[in-house]
């Protein structure tokens, strides 16, 4: 009989984090899933792993996803009904410098996921797509019918294999899936790697601010609260045969604010919330980034309800205002 907890993957990781939390405060009993790993601040992810353990109906495993042996065994002990899959290698830049990275986190590991998925009765496996499969695409907003043939970055290449591989399980094994391509997640507990901290941590320290294409960048930057929701309107949700995935029980959605912001605005709203002037280092577009992203969010809004609820101006004083504690400025 299935195992009435949910398995959240990427547990101690940013948005992973925040939907362990909300599932519980919901009353189900989650197994959080992470391998710690050192790609960002360690001491962050334990801070979020020391919240989540004590809550009630919490209980964490070390694995890493690679680890085909301790996947398995993992999912024969649970035989879980749903499946969050939120752990991965990201970031688009890293990628570049650390390819095999990708391929044993968001390849073998995904893989590994859904083949515990399939064989032991899991009833829906939401996972984590990203903005980044658009790649160049001009088309704006991004919707989830556009072609998505041309990553510009070895992570949003994985993505888009994830979606593939994904969708050939659902077809093949009648396994319900839903992918979710995050645009820009931002908020308390946030990733350090990520613009919005950077911004926050070089205008607190007076370095200077990188801003890419002189400035010029917009993005579709989406609180995290929203996101997580999101994930909470799905998961009990799975799709069934026909729509978009004709043949096979899958879909594919857009998390955004649908709501872009020129990366000059974000700066302007955080000098405020901090009361400092940022530093500003304009330099040309980098290699694997793209120049906006907008996300056409309809179909999630009409077979959820789901609807963004945060501005950037709130939600970066929430951000800041968790900054400041954590780091007791």
């Amino acid at each position: 009989m299935p195992d009435q907890s949910i398995l959240v993957t990427g547990a101690a990781g940013f948005i992973g984090f925040h939907v362990a939390r909300r599932l519980l405060a919901e009353g189900r009993s989650v197994i959080g899933l992470d391998n710690l790993n050192e790609y960002y601040d360690p001491a962050l992810k334990q801070a979020r792993l020391d919240i989540l353990r004590g809550e009630r109906g919490f209980a964490f495993e070390q694995i890493d996803l690679a680890d085909r042996a301790a996947m398995e065994r993992l999912f024969a002990k649970h035989r879980f009904a749903r499946v969050v899959h939120l752990a991965a290698q990201a970031g688009v830049r890293y990628s570049i410098d650390q390819p095999h990275a990708y391929v044993d986190a968001n390849l073998e590991g995904f893989v590994n996921v859904l083949e515990g998925c399939r064989h032991h009765g899991c009833g829906h496996l939401v996972y984590a797509s990203s903005s980044s499969v658009y790649g160049a695409n001009t088309k704006l907003p991004f919707s989830v019918n556009d072609k998505t043939d041309h990553p510009v970055s070895l992570y949003a290449a994985t993505k888009k294999a994830n979606e593939l591989i994904a969708h050939s399980y659902s077809h093949l094994y009648r396994l319900p899936v839903t992918g979710l391509r995050f645009f820009t997640i931002y908020g308390p507990w946030g990733r350090p790697d990520m613009a919005i901290y950077l911004f926050t941590k070089a205008i607190v320290e007076g370095t200077p601010i990188r801003l890419f294409n002189q400035g010029r960048m917009r993005r579709d930057f989406t609180h995290v609260d929203d996101a997580a929701r999101a994930v909470l309107q799905l998961v009990d949700q799975a799709p069934r045969d026909g729509g978009p995935a004709a043949g096979a029980p899958a879909r594919i959605y857009n998390v955004g604010n649908n709501h872009p912001e020129e990366l000059t605005h974000v700066v302007a709203v955080l000098e405020r919330e901090l009361g400092r002037a940022a530093v500003r280092e304009m330099l040309p577009m980098q290699p694997g980034d793209v120049t906006e992203t907008f996300a056409d969010v309809a179909e999630l809004m009409r077979d959820t309800g789901f609807r963004p609820q945060t501005s950037i101006e709130d939600g970066l004083a929430d951000f800041v205002a968790w900054y400041r504690d954590y780091y007791r400025i």
